[in-house]
């Protein structure tokens, strides 16, 4: 893989062919390192556990159907459930409904009649049909392909309108992105290999494809995958430790109860830590490419300077970027987490006792993990961007125009008018 010049400009400097050949060579070994790791950990097909979606059962399937009308049922809903959770309180829903398979009713639970299930929704339902029985019905969800795919689209064409080509191999590199996820390190870890190296090599893969696909092939986005890695080796080494630590043992909510029935090969102490890698790419990323840019435009506009004063005016930046991100980190859970957040208000526990839960820990764990690791990677991009960087140089000075008159010759003084000698 050689490096060029990706815009067309002279922020790189002058070419420097040999430190290009070798970069791309030590590119060029995390690559092969990268492949042969794929092909280690790539699972073969009988040790994924198949066919275990309840609803691919004989007889059951989930089919599309329009509400016809919804009417008010009571259920006596309230109270505790028979888990000692409490129940929503309010009446239960008879819903109509009809099909390509025919007309039906379901009846909906306190729930989720109260969120509104109305006549002409479309949804989604569990068809049941035991052989010599009427067809039942259960409500599954709404229907939101359409919905998804169109908000898929505004933002893919808002994405390639505003920043072109880089915007458009942006998305290819959100496509390469999900196929390494669900064609490679997901099938892993249900297959029971080790999470946290599949995490690794799936997500040094990504950013080797994403990086170059989005921000072009030169020694400056090869400066930012150098710190990308770096700090994506900080925070696998420390999630791991951080997960042992806490004692995270990846079974907090009843989904993961259910995944570990379904899958027993995984390893749901080392998807925690797996976890933790994956989720703290697109903020590394970020930080990364915006370091190794930094260093190039200071250096573009301060040929002159030192390796010490870009590094320590980059580190400005780098250290407004942490403070913003480390807020991106904690909203972006906050945002995710809204209905655990509300429910530990409702519950009037302390933040503490919460905090130290399962499900809620894992989350605190990640965010700080993923903080640790968008730190040290800013200066860990900085001096590696600094380092290969064009060299200081001086300005040249600006030649007098041809059509400028020439100033006096040294040591020769011009003759001043009469007035100003008098003065």
């Amino acid at each position: 893989m050689s490096h060029t010049h990706a815009h067309g400009t002279d922020l790189d400097g002058p070419p420097r062919p040999l430190l290009a050949k070798v970069l791309a060579g030590i590119v060029g070994v995390v690559a092969v390192a990268v492949g042969i790791g794929v092909f280690i950990f790539w699972p073969s097909s009988d040790e994924i556990p198949q066919d275990q979606n309840p609803y691919n059962a004989p007889g059951v399937s989930i089919i599309h159907a329009t509400v016809t009308s919804s009417k008010p049922l009571e259920c006596g809903s309230g109270g505790e459930g028979p888990d000692g959770l409490p129940e929503v309180a309010g009446k239960c829903a008879t819903v109509d409904l009809v099909s390509s398979r025919g007309k039906g009713t379901l009846i909906l639970d306190a729930a989720r009649a109260k969120t509104g299930v109305n006549a002409g929704d479309k949804i989604q339902v569990v068809r049941i049909a035991r052989d010599g029985q009427e067809p039942s019905y259960e409500f599954y969800d709404f229907q939101r392909g359409t919905p998804l795919v169109m908000l898929s689209l505004i933002f893919a064409v808002l994405v390639v309108a505003v920043a072109r080509w880089r915007g458009l191999l942006a998305i290819v590199g959100i496509a390469v992105t999900l196929l390494v996820l669900t064609k490679f390190m997901l099938p892993a870890f249900l297959a029971g290999e080790d999470p946290l190296p599949v995490a690794i090599v799936g997500s040094t893969g990504i950013m080797l494809v994403v990086l170059y696909l989005a921000h072009g092939v030169s020694i400056r986005t090869t400066a930012a995958l150098f710190g990308t890695l770096g700090g994506l080796a900080i925070t696998a080494a420390f999630g791991a430790y951080a997960t042992g630590w806490s004692n995270l043992t990846g079974v907090g909510s009843e989904d993961d109860q259910v995944l570990a029935a379904v899958a027993p090969l995984v390893d749901l102490h080392g998807v925690v830590a797996a976890a933790m890698v994956v989720a703290g790419l697109g903020v590394l990323n970020d930080v990364t490419v915006t370091q190794a840019s930094a260093v190039w435009e200071l250096r573009s506009a301060k040929p002159d300077a030192s390796a010490t004063e870009i590094f320590t005016s980059a580190m400005r930046i780098g250290r407004d970027h942490i403070a913003s991100s480390v807020y991106t980190l904690v909203f972006a859970y906050a945002g995710s987490a809204m209905t655990i957040l509300l429910l530990i208000v409702a519950y009037q526990q302390s933040l503490l006792q919460i905090a130290t839960t399962e499900q809620i820990a894992q989350e605190v764990v990640r965010t700080l993990v993923g903080a640790v690791g968008l730190v040290l990677a800013v200066p860990i991009t900085t001096l590696i961007a600094v380092a290969l960087a064009p060299e200081a140089r001086n300005r040249s000075l600006p030649l007098p125009s041809p059509t400028q008159p020439p100033g006096p010759l040294p040591g020769r003084r011009r003759a001043l008018p009469q007035q100003k000698q008098d003065l």
